[in-house]
């Protein structure tokens, strides 16, 4: 039972500190665009200045 008087507050606080980082977040709009971040990964393509077409990358690395 002793131990329980040093969990309960540890747990409550860690609790709060959780709550208190979600808080933050929120505020931060953290959330705001889940949806255009995690398309932004995917589109890696860039129009090429001087052909028009679409290039990666690592074509632009890629010397031949």
């Amino acid at each position: 039972m002793n131990v329980l008087v040093f969990l309960m507050p540890v747990s409550l606080g860690l609790g709060l500190l959780g709550l208190l980082a979600f808080i933050w977040s929120l505020k931060t709009k953290q959330y705001e665009d889940l949806a255009g971040i995690a398309e932004r990964i995917l589109m890696d393509m860039k129009p090429s200045v001087h052909s028009g077409n679409y290039t990666s990358q690592s074509d632009k690395n890629h010397k031949v």
